[in-house]
């Protein structure tokens, strides 16, 4: 089962093919206990990468949680979340939590937008992916 985590926490998704590619991702929600929703540009190479093979990893790392969930993603096509982003579902096969007794993650990756632009473009997706996991 997927863990809560706050939003902006910085994901890390993995596609398969040749070789694994690891990206950064901002924009991931929480869709329910085995579903996740992700925003990639329409430029980026995974997406492609797991248009032609859909087994992914998708890592969260933040306070309390260190999972990564293994599943297949799905671009939805027909939703277009902003210009040149498109949403992305991942089904979710298996977790793996990474939780030891000898450790604890009090926090994951800070970030902050340094260009208001890019700040209101992020919020807009994060909406749009928060509306999809709703199924608004």
């Amino acid at each position: 089962m997927l863990p809560e985590w706050p939003a902006g926490t910085v994901t890390i998704l993995a596609t398969a093919g040749d070789a694994p590619h690891a990206i950064p991702v901002s924009a991931a929600v929480r869709a329910g206990p085995g579903r996740a929703l992700i925003a990639l540009a329409t430029t980026r190479g995974s997406l492609a990468r797991l248009r032609a093979d859909p087994r992914v990893t998708l890592t969260i790392v933040c306070e309390d949680a260190a999972v990564t969930a293994y599943g297949l993603a799905r671009v939805l096509d027909d939703e277009t979340i902003a210009d040149g982003v498109v949403a992305v579902e991942i089904e979710v096969e298996r977790v793996q939590d990474h939780d030891r007794p000898t450790f604890e993650i009090e926090s994951g990756v800070r970030w902050r937008w340094t260009d208001p632009d890019a700040e209101r473009r992020d919020a807009e997706v994060r909406a749009a992916l928060i509306r999809l996991a709703r199924g608004a």
